[in-house]
């Protein structure tokens, strides 16, 4: 892997590295709305990858491989920011339904049923589930939570003071983990089976919904409830922490 001059071969580097930037492509489409192209992923983690042999140095005592997923991850989720793949009224839908669950429990000392967030939401029960289907794609941290302009939604910036707004420090910070961990073991038991399901043993939707018995269309509803109960909660409990 070096070359006379005792550098290493950029070219060798890509050439070897670059299945794994289609399976980490693959593996984020995985969890994306179909309207996201694995191709556009494979473009960007490749330019993540150009950038990760450029940048590289034998000194960092890192091994490239390590290194170079971080990079190639962050050109990933630089395009899906870039190409805005939720679009904003959609976000906006989802954040109004994080306010909702974050009074009801407020108000009632316990999680919301899906009833009960519709009635706050002055909505129908079924014009309430079709907001959950539409906001499939809706994640747990996103770009603006560290750089919004609106103090009420960079909660995580604030939480994570520390790390300078990098997203991927802040998901590996202890005192995240544990209280993204207490969120998770506050949802209610199905949809805490649900993302164990997801995210541990990364089944698909329509595993999951054979493993429920229910429809994968209501597996992507209860996916997009736990996501927004789990952003509500880690903000009551960034903001209580911070007052």
């Amino acid at each position: 892997m070096y070359t006379v001059n005792g550098k290493s071969d950029k070219n060798q580097l890509l050439t070897e590295h670059a299945p794994l930037v289609k399976r980490l492509a693959y593996q984020l489409k995985a969890k994306l709305p179909p309207s996201v192209e694995v191709d556009d992923l494979i473009q960007a983690g490749m330019i993540g990858l150009l950038d990760a042999v450029n940048r590289y140095e034998d000194t960092h005592g890192a091994q490239f491989e390590t290194y170079a997923i971080q990079r190639i991850r962050g050109s990933m989720l630089d395009e899906l920011r870039t190409t805005d793949w939720l679009p904003r009224n959609l976000r906006q839908n989802m954040r109004r339904i994080e306010a909702a669950i974050s009074a009801l429990q407020q108000s009632l000392g316990r999680m919301p049923n899906e009833t009960e967030i519709a009635r706050s939401l002055k909505i129908s029960l079924e014009e309430y589930q079709d907001m959950l289907t539409e906001g499939s794609g809706h994640q747990l941290v996103y770009y603006e939570d560290y750089h919004d302009d609106d103090d009420h939604d960079n909660f995580l910036d604030r939480y994570c003071s520390d790390i300078s707004g990098d997203p991927l420090a802040g998901l590996l910070d202890e005192g995240f983990k544990s209280a993204l961990i207490g969120a998770i073991e506050d949802l209610p038991e199905r949809e805490k089976i649900l993302m164990g399901l997801y995210y541990e043993q990364e089944m698909n939707l329509k595993e999951i919904g054979a493993v429920m018995g229910v429809s994968e269309s209501r597996v992507c509803q209860l996916h997009s409830q736990a996501i927004a109960r789990v952003r509500a909660n880690l903000r009551g409990q960034l903001w209580t922490g911070a007052a």
